[in-house]
């Protein structure tokens, strides 16, 4: 699975997903502070599924209808 994981999560979350076989980038390694705009772009030009816990995605993605750029 191809994950693209907020920095709002615990890098030991990072290290497991890693240690069973998946491919993860961790937005605070590449990209801290990065706006969700950027973050939601990065997960569909890399085909990622996004992880966190930050409501504000739901917002932008639903309500807002942010566009993702392809």
């Amino acid at each position: 699975m191809r994950w693209l994981v907020d920095e709002c999560l615990d890098a030991g979350l990072v290290a497991r997903l890693r240690e069973d076989g998946h491919d993860v980038i961790y937005a605070a390694e590449i990209a801290p502070a990065a706006s969700d705009v950027a973050l939601l772009d990065l997960a569909r030009t890399q085909e990622r599924l996004l992880l966190t816990e930050d409501k504000d995605f739901g917002d932008l993605v639903i309500r807002r209808r942010a566009p993702i750029r392809s």
